[in-house]
């Protein structure tokens, strides 16, 4: 399960030593946008002490590289070294760039016995979103993410959640028809500092099925974590539906109420994956036998 993905720009010292401690499930080291062209080389061969810093607390990580061509194949090896998780690949226009970054890497993953990177691609233009299916069907992908700003400026607009309420579903609904997670809220995360804002576009994005969403402050990671999470409530009664379900499988019947509502095979199904998702995460490992 990852609810939370903390941004740390690949060339900030004081950022990289305090990421293990923001509570985040994922990290991603961003070796692009947050570090400009002259320290690009100097981030990257930095990655080793970098990837074993953020860890320390137990985070995933990950490595934002480039997508330019003399700089994608150097970041990804780098990162494949260092020993990360994955990679979140930007500017994603089709499976073929994940086919040939697959096929670089994996010859160094055989040498060092280490497990394949997954794969994130960031889709940050509007003809990428009519292919985001086939993206999502590429080699190792885990999650599709859109890239907000960069879909917005491609398209001449602002921002704003009305704006970039489409484009990010249709990116979400060719992650879910693809079997992958989907990361991501239905607005800009730049805004970092509407706290209210970003809770409720977190909460919001739970309903829509989001798995997790990315952040560029700390102070962001907690919004996350709470919103991501199954609460106590929504565990106690996923719980009594299960319950109700063994007695009323006992009766025949397929159909049942619990707390006055309907209760059938979706909402049955949504119960087991609420329970199977709480005991994935920390200090919530609910379940029917908790």
């Amino acid at each position: 399960m990852i609810r939370s993905l903390l941004y740390v720009p690949g060339t900030s010292e004081r950022f990289i030593a305090k990421a293990h401690e923001r509570g985040a499930d994922a990290i991603i080291v961003d070796l692009e946008d947050a570090v400009v062209a002259e320290r690009k080389a100097e981030a990257r061969d930095a990655l080793t002490e970098t990837v074993a810093a953020v860890r320390r607390g137990g985070a995933l990580v990950f490595v934002r590289i480039n997508n330019d061509r003399e700089l994608l194949m150097p970041d990804a090896e780098a990162a494949c070294r260092a020993g990360a998780d994955g990679l979140y690949v930007p500017k994603v226009g089709d499976a073929g760039l994940l086919s040939d970054l697959a096929a670089h890497v994996a010859p160094i993953e055989a040498a060092l016995g280490r497990r394949p990177l997954d794969f994130v691609p960031l889709i940050e233009d509007p003809g990428a979103i009519f292919d985001a299916r086939a993206i999502a069907a590429g080699p190792r992908v885990l999650a599709l993410s859109a890239g907000a700003e960069d879909i917005a400026t491609a398209m001449g607009a602002e921002p704003v959640p009305d704006v970039l309420r489409l484009p990010k579903l249709l990116i979400h609904m060719a992650a879910k028809a693809g079997g992958v997670l989907s990361f991501g809220l239905l607005r800009t995360v730049a805004d970092y500092s509407d706290r209210d804002g970003m809770l409720a576009a977190a909460r919001e994005a739970r309903q829509f099925g989001f798995d997790g969403a990315s952040c560029i402050h700390p102070s962001v990671v907690p919004v996350l974590n709470e919103a991501f999470s199954p609460s106590e409530a929504e565990i106690a009664f996923a719980r009594r539906v299960l319950s109700a379900d063994v007695e009323a499988h006992r009766d025949g019947r397929g159909a049942f109420l619990v707390d006055g509502r309907f209760v059938d095979a979706p909402i049955l199904a949504r119960a087991e994956r609420l329970l199977a998702r709480a005991r994935s995460v920390p200090n919530q490992r609910g379940g029917p036998d908790a």
